[in-house]
């Protein structure tokens, strides 16, 4: 569970944001709709198409996934001249943080997707293990994606303003 006080610092970096970060965290919320979406048809396209019709509970996953991984995607814009950021090369927090953001959008695109059109697990459990074993976990997959994007997010917010120490080399 969050501590208030690292919610606190996350919106108060989100109410410092000028429009560089602002515009990539909408662009990187455009990029990863399309990125998760189209190959999982949850959003429409001639390129894919699904075997299961897309659940109720795909599309607020793929928009919560879109805007928690625009937000991360945005951390790493670097302000403008005179805001003090971290140097994200010296900081190996950003390296667990990009860990953590990109095993939720996986964990996202494996939520959503067709339950009988991963390859792997038709490999592993066959069309009606798909349905039987895969297809009730997706929700629980979801749920673990988003908490890790979130987790991801409010590490990068909650620390923007902190000095690093340099990881000795």
């Amino acid at each position: 569970m969050p501590s208030s006080r690292s919610l606190r610092r996350a919106g108060a970096t989100l109410a410092a944001w000028q429009s560089p970060q602002w515009v990539a965290a909408t662009a990187g919320a455009a990029l990863t709709t399309v990125l998760v979406g189209v190959p999982t048809a949850v959003v429409p396209s001639p390129l894919f198409s699904r075997s299961v019709p897309v659940q109720w509970w795909n599309y607020p996953v793929l928009a919560a996934t879109a805007v928690l991984a625009g937000l991360v995607l945005a951390t790493f814009v670097k302000p403008p001249r005179g805001s003090r950021t971290p140097e994200d090369h010296d900081d190996p927090s950003a390296r667990t943080v990009g860990r953590l953001g990109s095993a939720g959008g996986l964990l996202s695109l494996l939520a959503v997707g067709c339950p009988v059109c991963n390859k792997l697990v038709l490999v592993l459990l066959g069309t009606s293990g798909a349905l039987t074993y895969w297809a009730p976990l997706q929700p629980l997959v979801a749920v673990v994606s988003l908490v890790l994007l979130a987790e991801a997010a409010l590490r990068r917010l909650s620390t923007a303003d902190a000095c690093p120490v340099p990881v000795p080399r």
